[in-house]
């Protein structure tokens, strides 16, 4: 597509917002719309068009992409959006949701005349403001090719995994793995440290040992060895643990759906959700900090 496309963007928040932005700065026509008044100003500083409804957005669009928390609220706007937008119109959902609810957007975009995709993203806060996301991307070929120059603009990868759902079947399995093994990695740094372990010494034997991961060597949970991390900067998110918790519960639903024995990614899943009682708004590294307190160790 080129740059005389016109795109609606509904969902400004701290990953749809720069997303939107770098749209803007590539050229992209974007009319964008967020309920948030602040999420509104921001667009606005970010030259795109702010408009009054999320139909309006999407009726003078060629593209619609959506960024939302969830899957629900996904199916409640498309139903209200959908009879708003001209024939033919191609929908990108970004939003992290479960493999059905995508499934489910995709028969109705299709039954009102209109193509979608999933596309899923990786890559936080700082991905989306760097324009480096990861996006994995279900649904038809042909649809991949138009959204491709776009997904291109907001994202250093672009993978197209499969049919409708695909995408998100992709980001429900990333995620899980990596919570899976934050909680591993947490648990050997606490055991290092009631060995005696510091953690730089932790961190040289590991990090180039056959425990090393990203999680320890991109994003390691305690101070010090990885000076990017959110651990250096009390947790702040970051992939925030209230995210986490969601998609990891996305993905034990899924195993539960598909009759997959998995028993860690279920464990890691009622892990997070009982952390995130207590901490919905730290990153979701934090998760040391709870198993160094379950341990009856103080505080690193």
């Amino acid at each position: 597509m080129s740059t005389n496309t016109k795109v609606g963007f509904l969902g400004l928040g701290h990953m749809g917002g720069p997303m939107a932005a770098n749209l803007v700065e590539a050229g992209y026509d974007v009319l964008a719309f967020d309920p948030v008044p602040a999420a509104q100003d921001q667009a606005r500083q970010d030259r795109a068009t702010v408009v009054a409804t999320a139909a309006e957005a999407v009726s003078a669009s060629d593209i619609v992409i959506t960024m939302l928390p969830n899957g629900r609220i996904v199916l409640d706007l498309y139903g209200e959006i959908l009879p708003a937008a001209k024939p033919g119109t191609l929908f990108v959902d970004c939003s992290t949701i479960d493999v059905a609810d995508a499934k489910q957007a995709a028969e109705l975009a299709a039954a009102a005349g209109h193509r979608a995709l999933d596309a899923p993203v990786s890559g936080g806060v700082a991905g989306a403001a760097a324009g480096t996301l990861t996006f994995m991307v279900g649904g038809a070929d042909a649809d991949f090719a138009d959204a491709l120059p776009l997904l291109e603009v907001m994202g250093g990868k672009v993978v197209h995994c499969g049919g409708a759902g695909v995408g998100q079947a992709a980001k429900i399995c990333n995620n899980m793995l990596l919570g899976i093994s934050m909680i591993g990695l947490s648990e050997a740094i606490v055991l290092g440290e009631k060995l005696g372990l510091t953690h730089d010494k932790f961190f040289d034997v590991v990090s180039t040992a056959s425990g090393q991961s990203w999680a320890l060597t991109s994003y390691c949970p305690v101070p010090g060895p990885v000076p990017a991390s959110p651990a250096n900067n009390d947790y702040q998110p970051g992939f925030a643990t209230a995210l986490m918790s969601k998609d990891l519960g996305l993905a034990a639903n899924a195993l539960r759906a598909n009759g997959v024995d998995g028993q860690i990614g279920q464990l890691a899943a009622e892990i997070y959700s009982r952390f995130n009682q207590e901490e919905a708004g730290k990153d979701f590294s934090a998760i040391v900090t709870d198993i160094r307190k379950r341990s009856g160790e103080e505080p690193a």
